[in-house]
Order: C-alpha cells, then structure tokens, then sequence
C-alpha cells in the first residue's frame, strides 16, 4: 500500500507525462497547420508574381531562365506545365526525366477551378511538398504555373520546439509537485492525528480534544471526530447507568420471587395445616371443621386472587387486554369500590366527595385501578382517605408516610416497590397494574406526595 508522498509522485509523474505528450501533440499540429497556411499564402503570390513576367517573354528558353534563377533566389520548386500535362520548364530536374503531369491532382483541380493545391512526397526529389497550381494563359495558350516549397522545415524544428517545451513544463511541474509534496506531509500529520486519536477512542482512553485548522476538510473532520467522542463517552455512561438499572432490576426480581414465595407460603402453611387436621381428626365438630374449611376456601381464594393479578398484569403488558366500554356513573362505581374495601378495612374511614359524573369505560377494569389506588391509601395512612370526583380527574388523597421524590420516577414500573414503605408484603404489581388500565382508556396518573404528610393519585380524563 502507498504512503501519500508515494500516491502524489506516482500521479504528478503520470500527470506530467501526460501533459508532456498532449502539449507537444497540439503544438505541433498546431505550428504544422500555421506554417503550411503560410506557405502557401507565399506560393500563391509567388505564382502571381512569376505569371506577370511570363506574360513580356515569349521564347520558351527564357522561361527555363527564369525557373532556374527564381529557384535559386526563392528555394522553391517551379514548373512549368502545359495545357496536355507536358513540363516545359523544371526546376530541380532535367525535362526528360519528368512525367506527364495532367493526372496530379493540383493541376485538374487548377483546371477545372483555376487553382489546385495538393501535399505529397515528390517522386522526384523524395521529399514532402506542397504544391500550388494555378492556370494561367499566354499567346491564347493554357499552361499551368506550379509551385513547391518544402514542409519538412516543421519536422526540422520540431525537435527543438519539443525540447523547450519538456523544459519550461519539467520546471514548472517541478516546483508544483514540490509544493504538493510539502502539502503532503502536512496532510500525513493530520491524518496521522486522526489515526492517533481513533486508536485512542478505540480503546476508550480518549481525555482530548482533537484539533485541526490545516484545511476546512481536517476541521469539520476533527470537529465530527469530537462529537462522537462525546457521544461515546455518553453512551459509556449510559452503559454504566443501565448496568446499576440491570443490578438494581435483578435484585427487585430476588425481592419479587421472595415476596411472591412469601404471598404463597402463608396461604399454603393455612391450607396444608387444617386440611391435615381435618384428616387426622376423624370425630372433629362439625361447627371447627367447618371453621377450618373456610379458612382454607378463603386462602385458595387469596392464591387464586394473586394469579389473577399477574395473569392480569401480562395480559396488559401484552397488549391483549380487551376493552368493554359502556357509560358508567363514577358515583356509583366508587362507592361499590368503597363498599367492598370496608369489609375489609372495617375500622378505616373513606370519603367521597365531589358531583357524579358519566365516563364511557371498561366498568371492571377501572373499578379495579380505583379500589387498587383507594387501597394503597389505606394501606400507607391511618388517618381518613378521600375520594373527590371533579369535573376532569378522580382525585384519592391521603395523610399517610408519603413518597420521596426519587421513589416517584420508579414508582409506576412492573415489580417496583418503594424500598422504606415499612411494609414489604407487596408484588409491586398495583400501580403498573393501574397505570395500564388508564394507558387502554387513555387516561393519564398524576402523583403528587409530601414525605410525612400524605399523597395524592389523581385519575385525569
């Protein structure tokens, strides 16, 4: 794999090459085109020129003078053609050796428009010409005054030219790639940086901020690179946090396992205590055993009531809760609720206050938050508990131990039971049990508590 100082020699090398080639290439095509274009502008005057004077000669030997001495003075190739294609006068070779030239294509273009033109190697002289023709008369005949200058002067130069371009272009490729090379090493020190400072967020050990003002690029790079280092260490912390929630989760599930054995183990010890009595006292009275039967239907009943509630409580978790909405009167509603908990709590005293009030709901379910938040209230107060109906909430309050704050964030969470409540028989099933219940209505659990004086759960619709 290249280092970068490697990536930009290999490329201004092949960059320079290119350039080298391509600039030579147009250039000379360029200079080639221009030179002919000249060439030519001069011929045609030259051909103009020479048909003035043949027009004062008439002697057929002069006219050869004449090729002959401008041949010498202009280095040009002349000939002189008639209107059948024969030379009758020749510059650079003797007029025997010459062929018809009827069939070259500068003199049928000059015969037919006046002026032809044509680049060739000449048969003659074996080199690259361009010929001119133009079509001339005299004494009433046709000939043809032809013309040629050499185009290999282009080629001559050629190397010369190339050599001065690769020159200027060597120097000035040269100090471009130099500056480029030093850029180079700065951008390795940048990256450099970088790679530095990812291998250090690799393994978590980052306690700097990584800086860069070298180029726009490195700065929103390095600028990025910060913030998912602060985003990492964010979510290290929130790794932490979960951990200690996961810690503190798995001891409330030893909690809810305790309790949930405790919540059994009485009602079990009950039934397998006067169920044993039972059998072992064949001649027992009718009025005990009747008594011990009770004990145990109302203790089967107890199991059953807390299966129901986890039973309840899945369902709910689930999604798979069914809702029979029908119009109920709340008055009504809370005071079977309160009727039911004074069997119960027979010296304890609840309140209801407020107007009656119609609410479309699921008339067992809400019963069930209701006496669910009632009886927490009796549970964690002995003073009086009220129940008030308002225009917009149902409202239990109480004068109890109240919560503390940090308990309230919690409080509403599955298994979750407050840790000084000085009461520890509870599956912490009750308010998630109640907070489901309203979620299905979409109604909504305010909790307001003052340590030492009591708490408020209102039910807001």
């Amino acid at each position: 794999m290249l280092k970068i100082h490697q990536l930009f020699l290999r490329t201004y090398i092949t960059i320079f090459a290119a350039i080298l080639i391509t600039l030579t290439l147009v250039t000379y095509f360029w200079a080639k085109n221009l030179y002919i274009n000249q060439i030519e502008k001069n011929l045609i005057q030259n051909i103009d020129t020479l048909s003035i004077l043949l027009k004062n000669f008439n002697n057929i030997e002069n006219i050869k003078s004449i090729v002959k001495d401008l041949h010498s003075e202009l280095n040009l190739r002349i000939t002189i053609i008639d209107e059948k294609g024969n030379v009758i006068a020749e510059s650079d070779k003797d007029l025997s050796e010459i062929k018809n030239h009827s069939n070259r294509v500068e003199i049928i273009q000059a015969r037919n428009v006046g002026l032809g033109k044509d680049t060739r190697k000449s048969e003659t002289i074996k080199k690259d010409l361009l010929y001119i023709a133009k079509k001339i008369t005299l004494n009433d005949s046709i000939y043809f005054v032809r013309m040629a200058d050499y185009t290999n002067k282009i080629t001559d130069n050629f190397a010369k030219l190339t050599l001065e371009i690769f020159m200027y272009i060597t120097f000035f490729l040269i100090i471009a790639f130099l500056a480029t090379y030093f850029i180079s090493l700065r951008i390795k020190k940048e990256t450099d940086n970088v790679l530095y400072f990812l291998t250090q967020l690799t393994n978590k050990k980052t306690s700097f901020p990584l800086k860069s003002t070298y180029t726009y690029e490195f700065y929103k790079i390095t600028k990025l690179l910060n913030k998912v280092a602060v985003k990492l260490s964010k979510k290290e912390k929130q790794k932490a946090k979960q951990t200690a929630k996961l810690k503190l989760a798995n001891r409330q599930k030893d909690e809810i396992i305790s309790a949930i054995s405790h919540e059994f183990k009485n009602p079990i010890a009950i039934i397998s205590g006067y169920s044993e009595s039972i059998l072992n006292d064949e001649k027992m009275p009718l009025i005990m055993k009747n008594k011990f039967l009770n004990k145990i239907y109302n203790n089967a009943n107890k199991m059953s009531h807390i299966i129901d509630k986890l039973r309840l409580t899945l369902r709910l978790e689930e999604g798979k809760q069914e809702l029979l909405l029908i119009p109920c009167s709340m008055k009504k509603l809370i005071e079977n609720c309160i009727s039911d908990l004074k069997d119960k709590y027979k010296n304890r005293e609840i309140i209801l206050q407020g107007e009656d009030i119609n609410l479309k709901v699921d008339e067992t379910l809400i019963s069930m938050a209701i006496s669910n938040l009632i009886e927490n209230a009796l549970k964690y107060s002995e003073h009086e508990v009220i129940v008030n109906i308002g225009e917009n909430s149902i409202c239990v309050i109480d004068k109890g131990i109240g919560i503390e704050q940090k308990e309230l964030e919690n409080i509403n969470q599955k298994f979750y039971r407050i840790s000084n409540n000085g009461w520890n028989n509870s599956l912490g099933l009750g308010l998630f049990i109640v907070q489901s219940i309203l979620n299905l209505h979409h109604f909504s659990l305010e909790i307001t508590s003052e340590i030492k004086k009591g708490s408020q759960f209102c039910i807001k619709y």
